[in-house]
């Protein structure tokens, strides 16, 4: 798949352009709404330790490289600093005081004993908006919990709802919960970014990832509150909405049909030839559909094992009916669509090139964002960042780096080289 490379504009560029932020947090959620941010032209600085954020643990390597890393710190400028070293936190609340946006996710409170809380930096900086990621939020009962997104889900009940009813719970192989809350977040920022062009002061987003995938629950809320309704996992069936489930193939495939409407329904009786299904009082109406959602998945699923995929899809696409096969990554770089919309990009990237990731969502027709370039190593931005927003000397800064209170490239290359191997 030839990939498209990222735009060549001006750095400045997009709707976020002129918006500084100090990006504190790890791991996936608050790196995540940074990256998110700075999409869409916001300058983000984003605090790495010396040791590395544990993202670049995560996923596959590449010469080396964290390939996760290269995609979720994009378009970001990369400073390591020791918040565990006082002088640090200096440097981390002097950055903190020219920042639109602070995003951070340690546990609550840890701010706070660092000098760093909301009240100390919102003295300095009036106007900076504080995003705190936690997995139970900054305050009640388990707010001094540990967690991490999939701990949130949990306790969400999301994770309850997820794999097939006669099998424990199962996850979605990517850290789901915390790119909601990620998602959350950045869309928070935007509001108070907003709301302080009317005020003036920024103002703190408090968005936990247990409630952020509660949020998604929405179906089940009331139903339990007005009838006791228990929501159950259901495999790849969606309930009361029928039909909508995933439906095995002549050959051995598998194909998801969505027809719940009754107009798409009717498409999908005469794609059918079974016309009749559409007057049926079992499943004339979507009610009745979902009253009687094994009789009609059993008319549907013998119907699909009687052709192969790719002569469904054709069937299906021809009478308008929602249908699809289920993708693998290897698919979705072969796929036409994914090309023709640029859906995949090359990012410059340092070490290899480029990398391919996911372009910018969603496209803004004026203002849209767009990869600058893949994530930079640790403490890659170091020097530059604080010269440039601190006016620190080079004298200044080799101080601060034989302290251990920075790291920069420079000195993770001469590691490198000590211990034979690349950066």
């Amino acid at each position: 798949m030839n990939l498209p490379p990222s735009s060549s504009s001006s750095l400045g560029e997009g709707p976020l352009s002129g918006i500084r932020v100090l990006e504190m947090g790890s791991t996936v959620a608050g790196p995540f709404c940074g990256r998110l941010l700075a999409d869409f032209g916001a300058e983000v600085i984003k605090i790495e330790a010396p040791e590395g954020d544990p993202v670049r643990t995560m996923g596959k390597r590449f010469h080396g490289k964290s390939l996760y890393a290269a995609s979720i710190f994009r378009n970001k400028s990369i400073l390591s600093l020791n918040l565990r070293h006082p002088r640090g936190r200096e440097l981390a609340a002097d950055l903190a005081a020219q920042s639109d946006v602070l995003i951070e996710n340690f546990r609550p409170g840890s701010l706070e004993s660092w000098g760093l809380g909301y009240e100390a930096l919102s003295h300095r900086n009036p106007g900076l908006v504080m995003v705190r990621i936690s997995g139970f939020g900054q305050d009640g009962p388990y707010s001094q919990r540990a967690g991490y997104g999939v701990i949130g889900e949990a306790l969400s009940g999301l994770r309850h709802l997820t794999g097939d009813p006669d099998r424990p719970p199962a996850r979605v192989a990517v850290s789901m919960t915390d790119y909601i809350t990620g998602l959350y977040a950045a869309f928070g920022t935007a509001m108070a970014l907003f709301a302080r062009q009317r005020t003036g002061r920024g103002q703190v987003i408090d968005a936990a990832l247990y409630e952020s995938a509660f949020s998604f629950m929405e179906p089940w809320i009331p139903a339990f509150e007005k009838t006791g309704f228990i929501a159950n996992r259901c495999g790849s069936r969606l309930p009361e909405s029928t039909p909508n489930n995933l439906y095995a193939t002549g050959d051995q495939q598998f194909i998801h049909i969505t027809a719940m409407g009754d107009a798409v329904f009717k498409r999908l009786a005469q794609a059918m030839g079974q016309e009749a299904l559409a007057s049926d009082p079992r499943f004339a109406t979507a009610t009745a559909r979902s009253a009687h959602v094994d009789e009609l998945d059993d008319l549907i699923a013998t119907w699909t094992r009687a052709s192969s995929l790719e002569s469904l899809e054709q069937t299906l696409n021809a009478a308008a009916v929602p249908a699809m096969r289920i993708f693998t990554i290897a698919d979705i770089f072969g796929d036409p669509h994914y090309r023709a919309r640029g859906a995949i990009v090359q990012a410059p990237d340092d070490d290899l090139g480029s990398v391919a990731m996911a372009n910018v969502v969603p496209r803004l027709s004026h203002t849209p964002g767009r990869v600058r370039h893949a994530g930079h190593h640790i403490g890659g931005d170091t020097r530059r960042v604080l010269k440039d927003r601190l006016g620190l000397t080079e004298e200044a800064l080799n101080e601060l780096e034989a302290s251990s209170v920075i790291r920069s490239a420079d000195s993770q290359a001469q590691t490198a080289a000590g211990e034979g191997r690349a950066p």
